[in-house]
Formats: C-alpha cells, structure tokens, sequence
C-alpha cells in the first residue's frame, strides 16, 4: 500500500463519522455482551431440552466466556499486525455462524462446541473495537466520553440479556437467543466496510504461541477444576492436580512473557497501580456478576416456578440500573475521575450480596427486586471506570494489547465466577435441582458481598497519588526502549538511549 494511502486510511475521521464509528463497534460489543449473559436465562430450558447436569449447564456458560478470555490478547495483537478493520469484520462473520450453528445444535455436546466458535469470532471483537475507539478519538476528553460509552454498552447488553432471554424462549424457544444476533452481525459487517479505517500499529507485536498455549492451559484448568470441584468436592486429588497445573502454567507464562522481546501479555503494564487495579476489579465485577446471574435465573426458574419471561421480567430493575447509569457513571469518570464511581459502585454490589444472604423459597418479593436493583446500580457504576482507566496513558501503538487486557479480565471473571459460585451451590445440593437451591446458594452470596468489598478498597487504593505516580512511571518506561528490543551487541556493550 503506498505512503499516501497509509495517510489517508489512517487520518482521523471527522466527528460525524467518528460517532457512527462507535456504533458500529458498540453493536459489535452489545452481541458479545448479550451472549455472555442472555444463554443465562434459557439455561433451564436448556437442560430440560438437552437433558444437561448442572455442571453441563455451567459448561454452556463457560466454554463461551473461557474461549474469549483465552483468545483477547492474541486478537488485539494480531489486529495489531494485519489490521484492526479485517479482523473485525472476521470476527463478525465468525460470531455469526457461531451463533446459527448454536440455534440448530442437536445436543449438549455441539452446543458447547458451537459456542466455542462464537467465542472465537467474538474474541476478534471486544478488543479490536475498543483499539478502533481508541486510535478514532484522539482528543482525550473525547476520549474518555467514548470510551465511557462504549463501556456503557458492554454493561448495558449484560443487563440487557436475562430479559431480551427470557422473552425469546417464553415467546419461541431458547434456539431464539442465538438467531437474535445474525442481523445484528450482518449490519456491523456492512457497516463496517463502508465507514470504518483501517489501521495498524507502528510497531505491532510478533505473535507468541508459547504464551498463547500457556494462557488457555491455565485457563483452562483453572476452569475445569472449579466446576469439577462441584461436583468430587475441593479437597479431591484431581481438582488438586488441576489447580497445581494452572498455577503452574500461570507462573511459567509470567517468567516466559517476563523475558520474551514482543510478548503476549506485557507484564510491565501491570507496574501501573490504575492498570493493575482495574484488570483486578474487572475480574471481581464480573466474577460477582456472573455468578449472580446464574444463581438467580436457576432460582427463579427452578425453585419459584417461573417462566423465562417472568424470570427475566424480575431481572428488570437490575436491567433499568445499568441502562440509567452506565452512561452518566461514563459522564461522572469524566469530570470527576474513577473514584467516586468505583467505591460507591462496590459498595452497592457488597450490599447486594448482603441482601441475598438469606435467600429461601419464600423470600418476598420486594427484598428480590431491590437486591437486583441495587446489583445493577454498583455494575453500572464500576464498569465503565474500568475500561477507562486500563486504557488511559498507555501508549497509542499497544492499544490493542492493552485494551485486550480489559476484555480478557472481564470474561476471566465471569468465567470464573460462573464456575466458583456454581460449584459452591452445586456442593450444597443432596440431589437435582429444586427448592434446595436456594439453601445452597448461601456461600455464594457471601462470595458475592466480599468480591464487592473487593472492589470497594481497590477503587479506592488505585485512585491515590502513590497509584497515580506509578502510572507515571510505567507510561515513560514503556515509551523508552526496551533491553529486549536491542541487538546481542547493543546489549552487550550497553548501548546508550538515542537522545
């Protein structure tokens, strides 16, 4: 491609086209969103149709968001190299047929598989469009707003989910939830081709398999341990040898990405208190937010006898929150900074699992709708602060990767979440599904209040001025050059830094 063509393609757009970017990629993000949490609300359906176990319920949940953890960071690299708009429509087309195929599964088994593929596509999106988002809006006020907004969404499309859900398999059937993305993804597609620029980074990443294998494996285990814990129990030599295996995998990718010259996660970034504090929140947020959700679709479904849409009618108020306050906490972060929205937001998810700590058959039903409101006003709160701070002050040409890191602590959190308070409940089950769930799901609340109370210190600590100056200091280490970067001479002779 010549010079002036690079120029052009990758010339900022004017603020017209730079607005219908942002819905393009927030409708590429409102998809995935949704497919995190829709699937939650058809689960009981899903089991009676397929005949699944509470652990091949968690597995439909899971192998979705599992994939797309394991696989954000080598997209936003790769989106990096070959260009951020071609993957983008890849993983559009991808997360559609992933979505058909889950619609037609004829049994567990390729549900899960078809869900992998979905996951791959949208693995190829979350990142990709946050870097897009990021490398259109130059000015850093308008920025923060995009970047607040495109947050908002993310957060919008989980809330959004266990209603859009419910309504789908009450009215047609669970098969529906998937079909509801193709014209979404078809639009995005068309869309993209039309308005999007394409871009790269200067300087973009090699690819590192090593790294790649070593997070999905520990990942992966880390998953498989958790859910299969629920059912053999914690202290069993096989969930033992599984979490030995992860951790084990967790520290060699550290000590291999520590010393590799383009790595696929840049460990420096997490020298940054902001960046390291908002990939942890990120993952307590979501742990609690997907866990929430399990529990209480199966508890509306299975215990109290509702239907999917009057389950899904119940999760209004946490829907409503979100939708209200996503946007003005995106607003808030921006005049005021993340603190005020971070602690205020855990706090409210602390109070929510509170609330829920006594959880019986019978519980009224304004306690229920409160719980879920409050839940959904912390969400709303803390999400949009994550993405902005992970984002804010890392240089331009490793956005991909460092917006990657965001995404990847979402999904690992509700991966995680799903899978440990899952497992939680499922241990305090004598036998199927039914009015004992909600006895069983007393730890999990628990588990609930202190991920809350989590974010609550974490919001607050990664906001001081000690935060605030190692960021500063992160940010000139990674615009210096790097030792690995230097040729075996340069090293060895300890080449000066060009003035």
């Amino acid at each position: 491609m010549s010079a002036p063509a690079v120029a052009y393609e990758q010339a900022v757009p004017d603020r017209r086209r730079r607005l219908l970017i942002l819905v393009i990629c927030s409708m590429s993000l409102l998809i995935v969103g949704l497919d995190t949490t829709i699937v939650n609300v058809a689960l009981p359906s899903i089991q009676h149709s397929l005949h699944s176990t509470l652990s091949g319920l968690q597995w439909t949940v899971d192998a979705y968001t599992l994939v797309l953890a394991s696989l954000l960071l080598l997209s936003g690299s790769t989106a990096d190299r070959v260009g951020r708009r071609r993957v983008f429509q890849i993983g559009l087309a991808l997360f559609s047929l992933g979505s058909l195929l889950c619609a037609l599964a004829p049994s567990l088994e390729l549900l899960v598989a078809f869900r992998v593929v979905q996951a791959i596509g949208g693995a190829m999106l979350n990142p990709v469009a946050l870097s897009i988002v990021r490398n259109v809006f130059v000015d850093p006020r308008e920025r923060a707003q995009a970047i607040g907004v495109w947050g908002a969404v993310f957060g919008i499309s989980v809330a959004l989910g266990p209603v859009l859900g419910g309504f789908l398999v009450s009215a047609i059937s669970w098969r529906a939830i998937f079909l509801v993305n193709l014209p979404v993804g078809l639009a995005a597609i068309v869309l993209t081709a039309l308005f999007v620029p394409e871009s790269r980074a200067p300087r973009p990443r090699r690819l590192d398999p090593v790294g790649q294998v070593l997070v999905i494996v520990s990942l992966a285990t880390l998953t498989y341990a958790i859910i299969e814990a629920g059912r053999i129990g914690f202290g069993a030599l096989e969930v033992l040898i599984l979490l030995a295996v992860a951790l084990g995998c967790f520290v060699a990718l550290v000590l291999y990405e520590l010393r590799r010259r383009e790595p696929l996660l840049e460990v420096r970034f997490f020298t940054s208190a902001p960046f390291a504090g908002a990939s942890a929140i990120a993952v307590c947020l979501f742990a609690a937010t997907g866990g929430f959700l399990f529990m209480n679709t199966l508890y509306l479904q299975d215990v109290r006898g509702l239907s999917p849409l009057h389950a899904g009618l119940y999760l209004l108020p946490m829907a409503a929150m979100m939708i209200v306050f996503a946007p003005i906490s995106g607003r808030w972060v921006a005049r005021f900074g993340a603190r005020p929205s971070m602690v205020a937001g855990g706090v409210a998810v602390m109070a929510s699992g509170l609330l829920l700590t006594g959880l019986a058959p019978g519980t009224s039903i304004p306690l229920l709708l409160v719980a879920y409101a409050v839940f959904g006003f912390g969400s709303a709160l803390v999400n949009p602060p994550i993405t902005n701070t992970a984002v804010s002050g890392m240089p331009p040409a490793q956005a991909g990767v460092a917006s990657a890191v965001a995404s990847t602590s979402r999904q690992v959190g509700m991966t995680l979440g799903v899978a440990l308070l899952g497992s939680v409940a499922g241990a305090g089950l004598a036998g199927a599904l039914g009015r004992g769930f909600a006895q069983a799901t007393h730890p999990g609340w628990w588990i609930v209040a202190a991920l809350g109370l989590a974010v609550t210190v974490l919001g607050y600590v990664t906001t001081t001025g000690w935060a605030r100056d190692t960021a500063r200091r992160t940010a000139e280490r990674l615009e210096e050059p790097d030792i690995r970067d230097l040729d075996p001479g340069e090293r060895a002779v300890g080449a000066p830094v060009a003035m």
